[in-house]
């Protein structure tokens, strides 16, 4: 089994939709459309064995030095090989590069952000997400997810890290 990462391209959208609808229709992450998802291809990555989308993630801005990591996901069968950690780690790099130094999420899978450097913090330190995602959710007042926070600017700085081994990126 090869896995690659890379980031999203236009043709990954079907992929993207599908894995993200089984998340949905489970309740345990927000639907999007595909439309939405061909605005936002840019922000995503990708995990495919042998050409076949098996994972994805996506960063979302929310302020000018703070980022989501929304959509993440690993088709079943592919659960437990790292793929997840790949993917964060992939769009960790990004946050980077786009000079952002907190990344957060809201999760229910709190121990494997917690094995990736994340912090539990208050849902209520991020407005941001608040006023521009919570407000139109269906669990606004029930919301049982966690907020998990990491300060890229706490962390030592890597040497020119290369894209992860077993990792590509495709144009």
């Amino acid at each position: 089994m090869t896995i690659q990462c890379r980031k999203a391209a236009a043709d990954d959208v079907d992929g993207l939709y599908a894995i993200i609808t089984n998340y949905a229709e489970q309740g345990i992450m927000l639907p999007r459309s595909r439309e939405a998802l061909r605005h936002a291809i840019d922000m995503f990555v990708i995990a495919e064995d042998d050409g076949v989308l098996i994972g994805c993630g996506s960063l979302s801005q929310l302020g000018k030095d703070l980022v989501e990591i929304r959509s993440l996901g690993v088709s079943d069968g592919y659960k437990g090989q790292g793929i997840g950690k790949r993917l964060v780690n992939l769009l960790i790099e990004e946050a980077r590069a786009m000079g952002i130094v907190k990344v957060m999420a809201l999760t229910y899978e709190v121990a494997f952000f917690e094995r990736n450097g994340f912090t539990v913090v208050p849902k209520e330190i991020f407005p941001e997400k608040v006023w521009r995602d919570c407000m139109n959710c269906k669990k606004q007042h029930c919301c049982d997810e966690i907020a998990v926070l990491k300060r890229l600017d706490a962390e030592p700085k890597a040497e020119a890290m290369p894209v992860a081994a077993g990792m590509s990126r495709r144009a």
